[in-house]
C-alpha cells in the first residue's frame, strides 16, 4: 500500500471516529448513568444537521449554525427529559425502547413537515475551503483537519470535566449509587436532565459539524445510532474513554474496510465488535467516566 494513500485513509478514519465519539459519548453517559436505552439519540444528529442547514441559509454563517444547533438540540433534549424520559426511570427497558422508538417516528415526521423530503447541503465557508498539501500526492481538506482538531479538543474537555470537576464527580457518583447521591442532598433529577441535555447537544453538534461534509437528508440519524451503539458496546457501557477508543477503532475499520474490502465493509465493523467482546465481554472499559 502506498504510504501516502495509507496516511490519507488513516486521517479520514480518525476524523470519522472523532465524529462518532461526539455521538457515542452522550449515548454511553445516558445509558451508563441514567439506565435509559435511548433509540432516539440518532434523531438529535438529524435535527442538529437540519438546524445547521436552516441557520446557515438564514445567516450565511457556519459558526452561528453550529452554535445554534448545539443550543437547540441541548434545549430540546432537556425538555424531552423533563416531559417524557423522567417517566421511564422506574420502568423496564421495553418501555424505554417503545417510547424512544416512538420519538424517532415523531422526529422524522416533524422533519418532513418543516423541511420536506429534499436533500440539502451546507457549504463550507470560503475561508476554510482549501486543502493542506503534503508531498506530491497527499491533500487534506482544511475543514476536515479543523473538524478533527475540534473534536479532539472536545474529547479532552469531556475527560477533564468528568474526572476533575464537581459536576463530573456527581455524574460518576450518580452512576454508582444514585440513592446515596440523593441522600446527600444533590438534585439527582436535575443532574439527569443535565446529562441528557448534554448528550443531545453533543449529538446535535456532531450533526451540525458533519453537515458540510455530507448531505442533509431525512432519516439520516438512523444509521449513526446503530454504529454508535456498536461503539458503546466496544468501549464499555458508561465509559467515555472507552467510547473514544471504540470510536477511533470503528472509524478506522470502517474507512479501511470501504477502501480495501468494499463488499465486506459493513461486516468488518461488526467483526471488530465481536472480536473485542470475545476478548473483553464487558467492553474495553466499564463504568461512567472510566
Amino acid at each position: 500500500m502506498d504510504p501516502g494513500f495509507f496516511l490519507v485513509q488513516a486521517f479520514n478514519g480518525v476524523q470519522y471516529g472523532l465524529i462518532l465519539f461526539l455521538v457515542a459519548s452522550g449515548l454511553t453517559l445516558i445509558f451508563g448513568i441514567m439506565g435509559i436505552i435511548n433509540l432516539a439519540h440518532g434523531a438529535f444528529y438529524m435535527v442538529g444537521a437540519y438546524f445547521a442547514y436552516w441557520i446557515a441559509q438564514a445567516t450565511d454563517s457556519l459558526p452561528l449554525a453550529v452554535i445554534g444547533s448545539l443550543a437547540a438540540t441541548a434545549g430540546l433534549g432537556f425538555l424531552i427529559e423533563r416531559w417524557l424520559i423522567v417517566r421511564l426511570y422506574t420502568r423496564n427497558h421495553l418501555d424505554q425502547v417503545l417510547l424512544t422508538y416512538g420519538l424517532i417516528l415523531v422526529f422524522n415526521e416533524m422533519q418532513r413537515i418543516v423541511w420536506g423530503n429534499d436533500v440539502h447541503g451546507v457549504t463550507v465557508p470560503q475561508a476554510l475551503a482549501f486543502s493542506l498539501r503534503y508531498g506530491d500526492s497527499m491533500a487534506f481538506p482544511f475543514y476536515r483537519v479543523l473538524l478533527a482538531g475540534f473534536c479532539a479538543v472536545m474529547a479532552l474537555a469531556m475527560f477533564l470535566v468528568i474526572q476533575k470537576t464537581r459536576l463530573g464527580m456527581r455524574i460518576r457518583a450518580g452512576a454508582s449509587n444514585r440513592e446515596m447521591v440523593a441522600a446527600l442532598g444533590i438534585d439527582v433529577r436535575m443532574l439527569f436532565a443535565t446529562v441528557f441535555a448534554a448528550g443531545a447537544g453533543l449529538t446535535g453538534l456532531a450533526g451540525a459539524l458533519s453537515s458540510p461534509l455530507s448531505s442533509v437528508f431525512p432519516n439520516m440519524g438512523d444509521a449513526i445510532i446503530i454504529i454508535s451503539f456498536v461503539v458503546v458496546v466496544i468501549g464499555g457501557i458508561g465509559s467515555v474513554k472507552g467510547a473514544f477508543l471504540g470510536a477511533l477503532l470503528i472509524g478506522l475499520a470502517d474507512t479501511f474496510g470501504r477502501v480495501l474490502l468494499p463488499n465486506f465493509a459493513s461486516f468488518l465493523v461488526y467483526a471488530v465488535m465481536a472480536g473485542v467482546l470475545l476478548w473483553r465481554p464487558k467492553g474495553l472499559f466499564a463504568g461512567a467516566g472510566a
